[in-house]
């Protein structure tokens, strides 16, 4: 069957997923072989004191996405989508979003981004003695709590950007369990949210005397490949304005963009490990066993089958990196030049692999916002070097990749130096890889570990999240996820390895040395540039 057709029988599966800068729909086809895309561009907006999207953003963004994604499926195969397969919708993990008993927003969506809940991560972490970052849900709810906002009594359901999303489209209140990990300890054993913590959250605020118990406004957990719910008829209207596409059709359990890099990267089996990088950099690490100790610096999260994760998250990667190549886009417009985005992105990236191993003494902060793993609360971008620095375009240019991926660096010395957690293999995708060899050299001379990036590597969560939509209606009795997409997706599909330089490795270590060194600057640029 080609594409055509098996677009017209309703054999398509679609993943959609919220990432910070872009909203992405993937068609795939019966071999997860990507068919027709679509897009839309949105930003978070900053108000109030808070990073958020607002309601509006979520719904328009949502339906301009797969409008998008019709509009390639006409253009390529002169259809219509009518009916799918499957479909799944993943978000930017964690983040607050609280819905009263008539599934209003309480307050704005609160987003990854933020880092004002720095109390409440510090008192949880230590009731529970588990880490709670202060992205996560949980440590969003207890701040407003100890803030005394009044929003809090009138809760009736949380969720994250996935979850709020798929309760829109089934009026199932569900997420995944990589998703569900985000908002709340999970118990990897039981398969669900850490029983004992629950309790103690409980003891922790009865005395506000709310009405609820925690446990009651989380959402269900599920596991990957479950039955998450059907498309409503509303939930169909609500995605496709132009009102063709038909409800009944069946949903995957909602995922972070965390599980749905795993499965794109084929990483969710025990000593395997994915790198996402983009506007924000994380790094997952499948464990054996759990570590040894409590690092605030690491985060504890599960994979879509619900298997115990070691998770590097930074806020910023290269949102600063792209300011500077628009500059030179802009240098290189007013000059008269015109010059596709990629083939600037291709000269820069390049350009910096013939710089000094250490970056020539150039130090750079790309803080567009607050840092929790090197304890900044905001973040200023900053670029600096001392009078006698090797000041030129490669040694510039290396500075602002190795400094997209400083603070992931400083999180991954800890699993890998200290814990001594060992890999078979890591995989990297997203934005940071699109340039052949140079983001995968940078990262291997980061983690001094092979990486590998495959030719998939490009098509991103949303593409991991048809993928877990297609487990769902597609594997094999008691088959696991990871033996199917070894199975079904990635069999035969090896990737390209690039082991670490010992050179880049060394200039790396000596890089984060100075960046170490020289945060004090960073933090006076905090704090005097209001």
């Amino acid at each position: 069957m080609n594409a055509a057709e098996l677009i017209k029988s309703g054999k398509a599966v679609l993943g959609i997923e919220f990432g910070s800068t872009r909203i992405k729909a993937v068609l795939t086809d019966d071999c997860s072989k990507v068919i027709a895309q679509g897009s839309h561009e949105w930003e978070n907006r900053y108000e109030g004191g808070i990073w958020t999207y607002s309601e509006q953003d979520i719904i328009t963004g949502l339906q301009s996405c797969y409008s998008s994604l019709l509009t390639d499926v006409k253009d390529k195969y002169n259809t219509d989508i009518t009916c799918l397969a499957a479909m799944g919708f993943s978000g930017m993990m964690h983040g607050y979003i609280a819905l009263d008993k008539d599934d209003n927003l309480l307050v704005p969506f609160r987003t990854w981004r933020n880092t004002i809940t720095g109390e409440a991560s510090e008192r949880l972490t230590k009731c529970f003695n588990f880490h709670i970052p202060q992205r996560w849900s949980i440590a969003h709810l207890y701040q407003a709590i100890i803030n005394g906002e009044e929003h809090v009594r009138n809760i009736s359901h949380i969720t994250t950007l996935a979850g709020y999303i798929h309760y829109r489209l089934t009026g199932r209140k569900v997420l995944g369990i990589g998703e569900a990990s985000g908002m709340f300890p999970i118990d990897s054993e039981a398969g669900d949210y850490d029983a004992g913590m629950l309790d103690k959250f409980d003891e922790l605020i009865a005395d506000n005397n709310y009405g609820w118990e925690i446990s009651r406004i989380l959402p269900e957990v599920l596991m990957a490949g479950d039955d998450a719910g059907k498309l409503t008829g509303e939930g169909a209207l609500l995605l496709d304005i132009s009102g063709r596409l038909q409800s009944g059709i069946p949903l995957c359990p909602p995922e972070g963009d965390a599980g749905t890099g795993m499965a794109a990267a084929d990483a969710v089996e025990a000593r395997t490990g994915n790198v996402s990088a983009g506007t924000s950099v994380f790094a997952m690490v499948v464990l054996e066993k759990e570590l040894n100790a409590l690092h605030e610096e690491l985060d504890m999260v599960t994979t879509p089958e619900g298997k115990p994760v070691a998770m590097v998250h930074c806020n910023n990667c290269t949102s600063d990196l792209n300011a500077w190549v628009g500059l030179f886009r802009e240098f290189a417009e007013s000059a008269g030049i015109e010059v596709d985005n990629d083939r600037l992105f291709e000269i820069l990236y390049n350009k910096a692999l013939e710089g000094d191993a250490d970056c020539g003494g150039l130090m750079a902060y790309n803080y567009f916002s607050g840092e929790h793993i090197t304890g900044f609360n905001e973040g200023r971008p900053v670029f600096m070097r001392k009078p006698d620095s090797h000041f030129n375009l490669a040694n510039f240019m290396r500075t602002h990749l190795f400094t997209a991926i400083g603070a992931l660096k400083v999180g991954l010395d800890i699993l890998f130096k200290e814990e001594k957690v060992e890999l078979d293999r890591i995989t990297g995708h997203g934005g940071l890889f699109k340039t052949p060899v140079v983001g995968q050299r940078i990262m291997a001379a980061a983690m001094n570990t092979p990486v590998t990036v495959m030719d998939t590597a490009g098509e991103g969560g949303a593409w991991g999240m048809a993928l877990l939509a297609s487990y769902m209606i597609n594997k094999k009795p008691s088959e696991s996820l990871g033996a199917f997409l070894s199975r079904a997706v990635f069999k035969g599909n090896n990737g390209i390895t690039m082991n670490p330089d010992e050179a880049d490795a060394e200039g790396f270590d000596r890089f984060i040395e100075r960046y170490r060194a020289a945060m004090p600057v960073e933090r006076a640029a905090v704090e005097t540039l209001k």
